[in-house]
């Protein structure tokens, strides 16, 4: 069974960090597609941010280039991506979810719907 599991979601003011992680299980993530996505309230859901697992590729969204890092511990014993967000704005509060997509494609990994395993959301509510 197919499990992703986000944390490290909270409050914080204007320009302050996050960090959130993500830890994924019963899937092999090696060469997939791993994204970060946010929906805000009353807004549809968005991609932030996406790596190839174990590869050099990755993408971000305009919004968050420069302010926001993904990254990965491939190590033998996890499996885990991280959202390192810094100078966060308060409209960069929402629900960010961690996803799980197909083998590496390159602008098919920006796409929502090509992510088949989701997990329930961490929330970031930022404060002026």
């Amino acid at each position: 069974q197919v499990y992703l599991a986000e944390s490290g979601g909270g409050s914080v003011q204007a320009g302050g960090s996050l960090k959130l992680s993500c830890t994924v299980s019963g899937v092999t993530l090696s060469k997939r597609c791993m994204g970060w996505f946010r929906q805000a309230p009353g807004k549809g859901r968005e991609g932030v941010a996406g790596i190839e697992f174990l590869g050099d590729s990755s993408w971000y969204a305009d919004s968050v280039k420069g302010r926001f890092i993904m990254s990965q511990d491939n190590t033998k014993t996890k499996n885990m991506v991280y959202l390192q967000m810094d100078s966060l704005k308060v409209e960069d509060t929402a629900m960010y979810y961690c996803a799980a997509g197909p083998s590496w494609s390159g602008a098919l990994c920006r796409a929502e719907k090509e992510y088949m395993f989701w997990g329930p959301g961490t929330p970031v509510t930022v404060s002026s």
